[in-house]
């Protein structure tokens, strides 16, 4: 008589460790910490086929905080370790959290030829425009003319534009969300970890110790309205505190129009699928001369559907091993181009 296991019904509770959480108080790490974790039993993953893997700085301590496998590695090779498992373990769900300054400083190499192959795996971008663990440098997402410890008259960088240049790295999948809006936080979340490639997914942290209120234009009742833009699948580009403004392209450039002047019917309509729209969509970022004031997007930009690295290796490696009943990998790897001393 075969015996019954009853299949066990996870909650977010079951992904939390006994290990205090260490970061500064009001830090935003703790808002996405518990995002993250609340959207686990959902998935519908075992706990043993889920991996956090991280490298240097404050969200890099993620791991230890994850009742589930992990690696707190080293400065900016997040990306290149977890690169590594999902190509030995293709099965296992792979999650990369990192940082403004790990993955786009020491890290950057390694992040777009991650980007580029389009491992399936979830990466989570802190972006809170400095370095924290450091105690306040500025960072590669820092603004021109920022005043940190190492800046003091300014920094004369000009910044990184995430999104903008994983896009350019040919990613699969773009989305921004903020730490201090949860539900919309979580909703991303969950596009991200559906979505079968590398999704890439920054999320604005408010570092309340070196650069607080860095994004409070966006999460600030009194301005959040006027200063965001939730995307949402084929629905026009609308805010406003009243939501009477929406965005129309003027051949290529975006313009900000007035729902009292303009049909809501000739407004820009979000389409996660065009690759053209999203290049915009990042350049709001650095808000280009345009008619009227351009607000920050937040929701999936892009993605698209592209094989995989690990897919297209595991097959080139049953074509190697099998065909025609004859293949020798060692051989392969091996080749006919020796040197040989006289």
């Amino acid at each position: 008589m075969s015996e019954l296991v009853e299949e066990v019904v996870l909650s977010p509770k079951d992904f939390a460790t006994d290990q205090d959480v260490r970061w500064c108080p009001g830090c935003g790490d703790y808002s996405i910490l518990k995002q993250v974790q609340s959207i686990m039993p959902e998935l519908g993953i075992k706990k043993k086929d889920i991996v956090f893997i991280s490298g240097i700085g404050c969200s890099s301590r993620f791991p230890y905080y994850m009742d589930t496998f992990g690696m707190h590695s080293i400065h900016g090779r997040a990306t290149a370790i977890a690169s590594g498992l999902k190509i030995s373990r293709p099965e296992l769900s792979v999650w990369v959290v990192t940082g403004d300054g790990d993955a786009l400083s020491i890290g950057g190499n390694h992040l777009i030829h991650m980007i580029r192959r389009n491992f399936d795996l979830n990466v989570l971008l802190f972006n809170n425009e400095i370095y924290g663990l450091t105690k306040g440098q500025y960072s590669p997402t820092s603004p021109e003319g920022k005043v940190t410890k190492s800046t003091p008259i300014g920094s004369l960088d000009h910044p990184f534009n995430p999104l903008k240049l994983c896009l350019g790295a040919d990613s699969t999948f773009i989305a921004r969300t903020m730490d201090r809006d949860p539900k919309h936080q979580r909703e991303v979340l969950l596009k991200g970890s559906q979505h079968v490639g590398t999704s890439m997914i920054e999320i604005y942290q408010n570092c309340n110790v070196f650069n607080d209120g860095a994004f409070e234009v966006f999460t600030d009742k009194s301005s959040k309205k006027e200063e965001t833009l939730f995307l949402e699948k084929d629905k026009p580009l609308i805010f406003g505190n009243e939501n009477e403004k929406g965005i129309k392209l003027d051949g290529s450039t975006p313009k900000v129009v007035n729902l009292s002047e303009e049909c809501i019917d000739d407004l820009w309509i979000h389409d996660d699928k065009d690759k053209f729209k999203a290049q915009l969509l990042t350049t709001f970022f650095d808000n280009p001369s345009v008619e009227g004031h351009l607000p920050r997007p937040f929701g999936v930009f892009y993605q698209e559907d592209r094989y995989r690295y690990e897919e297209a290796m595991e097959e080139q490696i049953q074509y190697a091993t099998k065909k025609d009943g004859k293949g020798n990998l060692d051989e392969l790897l091996r080749g006919k181009n020796v040197w040989k001393s006289e």
